[in-house]
């Protein structure tokens, strides 16, 4: 069985929010299997037993979260994942994803930027509030 096989069959395929604030399907891709131009195509088992699953119709410019195998330091699951822009490749008679390789991230990380994102309270330890009483500025011990 092939890598692609056991991360389709592995974890469960669901809707996840992917950056931008409209949910995006979340795929399983091949982060190694790139046409000439860089992008990800989705012809793997992995990629195509899950678009199936979802009902996903492929068409140029659909936003798709995707997600490959990975692990952190001590072994435990924590996919890559990037957001995508879906593409045909006419030369290669199939569809690919576009990502920007730069924002390839960890599950983990993903998930702990979206909560910081959905959490205006406590930065730089004050809430929100407290630095608009202040002005939004904090005093220094010396300002004090």
């Amino acid at each position: 069985m092939s890598q692609d096989a056991i991360g389709s069959t592995r974890r469960s395929v669901k809707v996840t929010a992917g950056t931008g604030d409209v949910k995006t399907p979340e795929i399983y891709a091949d982060f190694n299997n790139l046409d000439d131009d860089g992008r990800i195509r989705l012809t793997t088992l992995g990629s195509v037993t899950d678009i199936a699953r979802l009902g996903i119709k492929l068409r140029a410019g659909l936003k798709l979260t995707l997600a490959t195998d990975d692990a952190d330091d001590q072994g435990n699951t924590d996919d890559l994942m990037a957001d995508a822009v879906v593409q045909y490749n006419a030369e290669q008679k199939c569809w690919v994803a576009q990502i920007d390789w730069t924002q390839v991230k960890n599950r983990s990380e993903r998930e702990r930027l979206a909560a910081s994102r959905r959490s205006p309270g406590v930065k730089n330890g004050a809430t929100a509030t407290e630095k608009k009483r202040r002005g939004g500025k904090r005093k220094s011990a010396k300002a004090r």
